[in-house]
């Protein structure tokens, strides 16, 4: 039977249907019998391939296929080979018949990076530029600095002075740096008062008030801004007994140097020094009975002042020493607010800033109504002391004048010996020499 592939040439022309050659020349059609059935297809012994297996075909009689491994197909090419040392293997680019072929090598690498840095150029000058860098570095100094460590209120007089801290120049955006009072309680958190009880002829309840009141008398003398600003102390003096107010009002109306207010009130001339911050405090109180049947009140406390030269620092500090007043602040005296009153703008923060310490005892007598003609519930101080630190030894005028470094000059009438200001384990001496400190 003939096959498929190779069956025999047909005769040109045929007429006879019974498949007879129509040729007339005797030959029988070989085709007049064939049934193209299933059963045919099956005994074909030569099968007809495709496109495909015949391009592969005769593609491998000259490169044999490479088992890609894995997932990879045909297409792939070959793997790559492994490199030593770690060194990236080459990508080799194929085409779609799988044939190797160089990689085009472009020059417009450079183009991503190149917009990418545009964009970001773009978007900071757009931005804040100088805030950004604030920021940063605020950043890498808080990331830099120790953490401050917190230190409680006393609960009474400590046995050594605070420890030695790096010393640095404080400034506006940090203006306790280098000093003892930075992990100090601020304001008046540092103003502890101890816990109530029956003393003398006062109960309970009448005690807690008159600790109460000390309290209060310290924080309006000492810590209210608008005492420190330089104003006038109204609510530290409603608080004090007739002649205790008479006394320091007295002072206040005319400083000098025998009736100085700062040694009850804590102020600063506008035109010398504005406080950029809140008051580090550090002290302790304790009770007693006085013993003729009063209360006795003992207060033992160190403030220190972050302050900022004000608009006549420089000008004011040429003048020292000098035994004469400064120009008074207007008709009035003291009492009146200083020429520069207006404070001006604050100023960028890294402006130098000084400290001044102000160290204070005072014993409160709350006497027996029945034996002494006084009000129980007003503040009488029977005695007081105090010592400035970085403060102005020829001024009297009922301000403190702190020294900035910016405008240092030589202190000659500094004759006293070295003090430290911070060292509050001591009993005040007293004296009226000028010291010099040993630290601020």
């Amino acid at each position: 039977m003939p096959i498929a592939e190779d069956p025999e040439p047909r005769p040109s022309q045929g007429r006879e249907p019974g498949g007879s050659d129509p040729s007339g020349a005797g030959g029988k059609d070989p085709f007049a019998g064939l049934v193209l059935d299933e059963e045919f297809v099956r005994s074909a012994t030569v099968k007809e391939q495709c496109g495909r297996t015949r391009m592969l075909a005769a593609r491998w009689k000259h490169t044999p296929p490479v088992d890609p491994g894995g997932r990879r197909s045909v297409n792939d090419g070959p793997a790559a080979p492994k490199r030593r040392f770690g060194r990236r293997p080459e990508l080799r680019v194929v085409d779609p018949w799988g044939n190797p072929r160089p990689a085009s090598r472009r020059g417009g690498w450079w183009r991503t990076p190149l917009v990418v840095l545009l964009v970001v150029a773009g978007l900071l000058a757009s931005l804040n530029v100088n805030a950004i860098s604030n920021w940063v570095s605020g950043l890498r100094s808080s990331k830099a600095d120790a953490p401050v460590p917190v230190v409680a209120p006393e609960t009474a007089r400590p046995t050594a002075a605070p420890p030695s801290v790096d010393p640095k120049q404080p400034t506006v955006a940090h203006p306790w740096v280098g000093s003892p009072a930075e992990g100090w309680p601020t304001g008046s958190a540092g103003i502890q008062v101890p816990q109530a009880k029956e003393t003398g002829v006062f109960d309970e309840d009448q005690v807690a008030a008159q600790l109460k009141l000390v309290k209060e008398f310290l924080v309006a003398s000492n810590l209210d801004p608008r005492v420190t600003a330089g104003g006038r102390p109204d609510a530290a003096l409603a608080m004090m007994d007739t002649k205790a107010q008479e006394r320091a009002a007295q002072s206040l109306d005319a400083p000098s140097k025998e009736t100085n207010p700062t040694v009850w009130f804590s102020r600063f001339d506008a035109r010398d020094a504005i406080p950029v911050d809140t008051v580090k405090v550090q002290g302790w109180t304790k009770l007693d009975d006085d013993g003729e049947g009063g209360v006795l009140v003992h207060t033992d406390y160190t403030f220190v002042y972050a302050l900022r030269p004000g608009p006549d620092a420089a000008k004011l500090a040429a003048q020292e020493p000098t035994d004469a007043p400064r120009p008074s602040t207007a008709p009035g005296g003291a009492t009146a607010k200083p020429v520069s009153w207006t404070v001006t703008a604050d100023v960028a923060g890294d402006a130098w800033t000084a400290r001044t310490i102000v160290r204070r005892t005072a014993d409160f007598r709350f006497y027996d109504p029945a034996k002494y003609r006084n009000n129980p519930q007003k503040i009488n101080i029977s005695k007081t002391n105090s010592f400035a630190g970085n403060n102005s030894c020829t001024l009297d005028d009922g301000f403190f004048h702190p020294s900035f470094a910016q405008f240092d000059r030589p202190h000659p009438e500094r004759t006293g010996p070295t003090a430290d200001p911070y060292d509050h384990s001591k009993d005040l001496d007293g004296g009226s020499d000028c010291k010099t400190l040993s630290r601020e």
